[in-house]
């Protein structure tokens, strides 16, 4: 990450954030953080997993803005993160929460291989790497929370990974300016039962955290359902 003043100055923006966002991360998180951010650098110049280059800009674009919406995953269990690229929130969560079980998916073959020395590396052990489509995607175990960071449109995102949400489980997307004409077009069954404002430290671009469910089915008098 360049020399011994860069670094530190790297460090503080993102232990100043994490204290702005009331995180409780100890020091080998931090750590982590650091070390997942100096991996996805050394990997960006071959893979292009970001067009952030600058280590400062990324720790609030990417490390800071996937905290911000971390406070959201604090009662999941089994989180599958769409999308995942370079690990953005996934690999962020993993770090922050080590108890929850994280499974990371893309299509990208060198994504995926970046996400997968992260985790050896970092020994992130609470960490699944899948490659392939997630509407292909089968598991053992369906997730009580599926996320997403920037990935598609709202309508994409829930027909493509619905199908493995568990009942009572939500879809967390994350996104930018909140997309009205994204959430108009929600298909039949799904709903957006809570938005969010986000705060990044450090940035002034609008962030957004939505919550999407399955609507509950009615049931009419006859004992069908509505």
């Amino acid at each position: 990450m360049g020399d011994a003043v860069h670094q530190d100055q790297v460090r503080t923006l993102l232990e100043r954030g994490v204290v702005t966002l009331q995180l409780n991360l100890t020091d080998k998180q931090i750590n982590q953080l650091l070390s997942y951010l100096q991996l996805l650098i050394k990997w960006n110049g071959v893979y292009n997993l970001t067009s952030v280059r600058n280590p400062v800009e990324m720790v609030r674009q990417h490390l800071l803005d996937s905290l911000s919406a971390a406070f959201a995953f604090d009662q999941a269990k089994n989180v599958l993160d769409v999308g995942s690229g370079g690990g953005l929130p996934g690999i962020v969560l993993a770090i922050v929460y080590p108890e929850i079980k994280i499974a990371l998916i893309d299509t990208v073959n060198k994504k995926t291989a970046f996400l997968k020395q992260v985790k050896a590396e970092l020994d992130l052990t609470n960490v699944t790497v899948h490659t392939g489509r997630v509407e292909q995607l089968i598991v053992a175990e369906l997730f009580d929370v599926i996320t997403s960071r920037a990935f598609s449109e709202l309508a994409n995102f829930v027909n493509w990974a619905g199908h493995l949400l568990a009942d009572g489980g939500h879809m967390l997307a994350l996104k930018g300016l909140l997309p009205d004409a994204e959430i108009a077009l929600l298909p039949d069954g799904w709903t957006l039962s809570r938005t969010q404002q986000l705060t990044v430290p450090g940035l002034e671009a609008q962030r957004h955290l939505l919550w999407l469910e399955r609507q509950s089915k009615s049931v009419d008098k006859q004992g069908g359902c509505l």
